[in-house]
């Protein structure tokens, strides 16, 4: 297991960063390697973001030093998306089955878990947050239509999409982890605009099915002090809780977001509109 740390930074020294220092702590540029478990640990709510890419043999989540427990989720909640092949994810002998845009909330104090692809050839690309959490809710799988969908945007502002809430209060019950998908209409390439921001949570953005050779323009800092990133397929990126986080791409694609903090209170934000910009 290969476990990346990331600190966390205050919006007043990033307004100083260029853009190599920017993309070095809050751009993750690799997540999924064949027969490979990636993570990510952000200081930021000290959530954990990964890609768990199964090849010809299982893959397993094991807590070393870092983690400081005994299993990997005896303090912990993940919630997992299958962005590839399909797959299944075993938890204490429970085994689930997942095809692509398939979920699973994995609750605190499973203690043996397993992923594994169904073909090496097209892996199961396993997506993967995690939270600390403070008591124990059911495993349960969610189909993408099972998740809750919400319909927002419209033609005219080039914004028109689906939220599917699958790690959400109206489908499951968590500690504090949200999660869910957001598919974009085609002619449509601007995510969350107009942009908020949330004080009581961070969040990730994790971009995919964006074609070979098409990027993401993902905006972030405070409003005032806009920066940008250039993201590529399969690339995620950290917002904390000062950050708009906001995208627009020069093709279609379809992300994945998850939030950590204080509330699940999916529409508490502080909104924003353009031309409170800079």
């Amino acid at each position: 297991m290969d476990l990346d740390i990331r600190y966390a930074a205050h919006p007043d020294d990033v307004k100083h960063y260029d853009t190599e220092k920017l993309r070095e702590h809050f751009l993750i540029e690799s997540l999924f390697r064949p027969g490979e478990v990636h993570l990510t640990y952000s200081h930021v709510d000290r959530i954990i973001v990964g890609g768990i890419t199964p090849a010809a043999a299982p893959l397993t989540l094991e807590a070393g030093k870092e983690m400081g427990v005994d299993y990997f989720f005896e303090r912990r909640e993940g919630g997992i998306i299958n962005v590839g092949g399909k797959g299944s994810i075993t938890l204490d002998g429970e085994r689930f089955e997942l095809d692509k845009r398939d979920g699973l909330y994995i609750g605190m104090g499973v203690k043996e878990i397993s992923f594994e692809s169904e073909s090496a050839d097209a892996p199961a690309k396993f997506y993967f947050n995690c939270a600390p959490a403070h008591q124990s809710y059911p495993n349960v799988k969610i189909e993408i239509s099972q998740a809750n969908p919400v319909k927002l945007g419209a033609d005219e502002t080039s914004n028109k999409r689906t939220i599917y809430q699958y790690v959400h209060p109206a489908v499951c019950e968590s500690c504090q982890l949200v999660m869910g998908l957001t598919m974009l209409e085609p002619g449509s390439i601007w995510n969350t605009m107009p942009c908020h921001t949330h004080e009581r949570r961070m969040e990730v953005y994790f971009y995919f099915d964006l074609d070979a050779g098409q990027s993401v323009f993902h905006l972030m800092g405070q409003p005032k002090e806009t920066r940008h990133l250039v993201v590529a397929n399969e690339q995620a990126v950290i917002s904390p809780s000062w950050s708009i986080h906001s995208g627009a791409g020069t093709s279609n694609y379809t992300f994945i977001w998850g939030m950590v903090g204080e509330n699940q209170t999916f529409d508490d934000m502080d909104h924003l509109s353009p031309a409170d910009l800079k």
